[in-house]
């Protein structure tokens, strides 16, 4: 799968694919099957429905998914229709208990969480060359900017440790979430699985069965309560918002005035196609590009939350799917040239400090104002070391 509108998409392969939707609806399904028999309830089988749909479906199922307006209703039709002539009594027990919903939404956690886990990859990359950039610059000065101005002296090693403290506060998000089973039944009762089992225990007991064989946290229905694709979409802004400070740094950096940052060169990389003197910095470019779409995804997921009503929400469950695909995807491949821009970065100490001697007299006016007379040779560098041992610290502290 790629996007030839939004570069780099082919970076998060396969991840929330239609092929990765199906297969994840398949998942569910065969794994509420297999707990329906492991409770001896069905006494059948369970057959290997992954064979059952094959690439060539998957056209006809999105133009089929219209008519009943989500995908699983297509799927299953054809799911029923190839297990009867192999295994006649699953057919018959396929989805008993279930409703649309159930599937649908427990498939989108399942591909939520396939595209969580490759951002937390990309994060750990990311965390361990912030760490060794900090440490590396730990003395490297540089002109700091407020307001797109000269303000005070900094090292290159704080602005890493700014820079790394985002990327911290995504990890943690990220690390904070959870990914439930949702299941509930028609109207989130559990009525059917209770009818089918004769006793509301039980029916939670299919659940928590089903659960454990997707490797999800079992939950009570969150039929209308979407704080599980909420949250979820929010810590992927929080890292799309981390890359986006420090894309936008290196396009400062970058600028060939200041020409304190050079991303990494590449065969191909950073080319016009009309000036070939042009090395343009077009990782940082395409980070800021996902930094900027992405809170707008993520209030679509809230907005859609908010249109919650009764016990399926009429349109605000439906604008989700597609949103939460695309808000997955385009963190997954930021995440990515995030990790490579970094990794790959060049800092010029040497123009760095030419550039803050330029900035002299005034870039030392409030360390004059605080302490007259004193040489601007003595550091005014407040606790960076400090701040950076402490960002350092947390670094090494949190989760994996």
């Amino acid at each position: 799968m790629s996007d030839l509108l939004w570069p780099g998409d082919h970076r998060a392969g396969d991840l929330f694919s239609d092929a990765a939707v199906v297969a994840a609806m398949v998942r569910v399904e065969h794994a509420w099957l297999t707990a329906l028999a492991g409770s001896k309830l069905a006494d059948i089988t369970v057959p290997d429905l992954t064979g059952l749909v094959t690439p060539d479906d998957r056209p006809r199922l999105a133009v089929d998914a219209e008519s009943g307006g989500n995908p699983l209703i297509p799927l299953l039709k054809l799911l029923r229709a190839r297990l009867r002539g192999r295994n006649t009594a699953a057919a018959g027990w396929l989805h008993k208990g279930l409703t649309s919903q159930d599937v649908v939404d427990t498939a989108i956690v399942l591909c939520l969480r396939d595209a969580h886990d490759r951002i937390r990859a990309d994060l750990r990359t990311q965390i361990r060359v912030l760490i060794g950039l900090a440490e590396e610059h730990r003395e490297t000065r540089m002109a700091g900017r407020t307001l797109t101005q000269h303000a005070i002296p900094i090292t290159f090693g704080l602005k890493a440790a700014g820079w790394l403290t985002g990327v911290l506060d995504a990890r943690d998000q990220l690390a904070a979430v959870t990914f439930p089973i949702q299941i509930g039944g028609a109207a989130g009762s559990l009525a059917a699985p209770t009818a089918l089992t004769g006793d509301p225990a039980r029916a939670r007991d299919l659940v928590a069965a089903t659960a454990e064989q997707l490797g999800l946290p079992p939950r009570e229905p969150w039929h209308t309560s979407r704080a599980p694709v909420t949250r979820i979409a929010d810590a992927f802004v929080t890292c799309t918002d981390a890359w986006g400070r420090i894309a936008n740094d290196v396009l400062v950096g970058a600028r060939p005035e200041i020409h304190e940052l050079i991303e990494g060169a590449a065969e191909g990389k950073g080319g016009s196609s009309a000036m070939p003197n042009k090395q343009n910095p077009v990782h940082a470019v395409l980070i800021k590009r996902a930094a900027i779409a992405g809170p707008p995804l993520s209030a679509l997921v809230h907005a859609g939350a908010a249109a919650a009503v009764d016990e399926r929400p009429d349109g605000g469950w439906h604008v989700e799917w597609a949103t939460l695909r695309t808000l997955a995807r385009r963190t997954a491949v930021a995440g990515s040239q995030t990790a490579e821009l970094l990794a790959g970065l060049r800092v010029d100490t040497g123009k760095m400090l030419a550039t803050l001697h330029e900035a002299r007299p005034g870039i030392d006016a409030e360390q004059q104002s605080i302490t007259p007379g004193v040489s601007p040779d003595h550091p005014y560098l407040g606790a960076t070391d400090e701040i950076i041992d402490a960002v350092l610290a947390r670094a090494a502290a949190g989760p994996r």
